[in-house]
């Protein structure tokens, strides 16, 4: 099994990816005007970037998008760009999809977010393919509980969560009580660093997490997670994870 994944995002995943035996998280569709115009030169795109890899992770878009969404035409939209986004993930071979969560502080209330939540993904699920994995990423989601409390209500072997622990690191709770509350449905992590005030998706060995540790115990309690460094260069963070012997 791949444990180690790169984002598109970095303007080097491709080469590192295969020079240190990792594998790719496609982001080309984060934005959703992809999955519409010019949709096939896209997709050759990430075909050709694919072609030396195996199983691969797809991130959906996620702008303007909530399944939780008040406005019931912003959740039909919502709806929509997540079957495009899971039928492009097909299309070019992927059963694994990363999408947010989508709760706004002030915004929602967090009993309307869940029950909305948890009503949103029971639909969508029924008309889903039977070996798809969605992995449901905290964004600005102030406590581990949110979506963990979303997935286990669901209750669907489909759905799990995606631990973000830049994200994760900006919000006062300790990173370490992330993990420790969300392991039992964690499937994916995105991995990179800050300095607990700004969301930079700075490499792994820049910024106040211990990441060395941070992984090893992740490792340890979610061991058939993967892991997808999302940093808009790779080499030092995939140069970190062999030097701490995490590959």
């Amino acid at each position: 099994m791949t444990r180690f994944y790169l984002s598109t995002i970095g303007n080097d995943a491709v080469k590192t990816a295969q020079r240190y035996g990792f594998s790719l998280e496609i982001a080309e569709f984060c934005y959703a005007a992809n999955l519409d115009e010019d949709y096939r030169r896209h997709q050759q795109a990430c075909r050709q970037m694919m072609a030396p890899f195996g199983e691969c992770w797809f991130h959906a878009p996620f702008s303007e998008l909530c399944p939780a969404a008040i406005d019931r035409k912003v959740r039909q939209i919502t709806a929509q760009r997540y079957t495009q986004a899971i039928r492009a993930a097909e299309d070019l071979g992927i059963h694994r999809v990363v999408i947010h969560g989508g709760f706004v502080p002030q915004v929602y209330f967090p009993e309307w977010f869940h029950s909305e939540s948890v009503r949103f993904w029971k639909k969508f699920l029924a008309s889903s393919p039977a070996g798809l994995v969605i992995a449901l990423e905290n964004v600005m989601e102030p406590d581990p509980r949110i979506l963990r409390d979303i997935v286990e209500e669901v209750d669907d072997p489909r759905l799990g969560l995606c631990l973000d622990v830049g994200h994760a690191n900006l919000t006062g709770v300790p990173l370490f009580q992330w993990l420790e509350i969300c392991a039992p449905r964690l499937v994916h992590f995105h991995i990179h660093n800050n300095d607990g005030k700004s969301d930079l998706h700075a490499p792994l060995p820049d910024g106040v997490i211990p990441m060395t540790d941070f992984l090893r115990q992740a490792i340890q309690q979610t061991p058939n997670a993967t892991f997808t460094v999302e940093t808009t260069s790779c080499e030092r963070s995939a140069k970190f994870l062999q030097e701490a012997s995490l590959l």
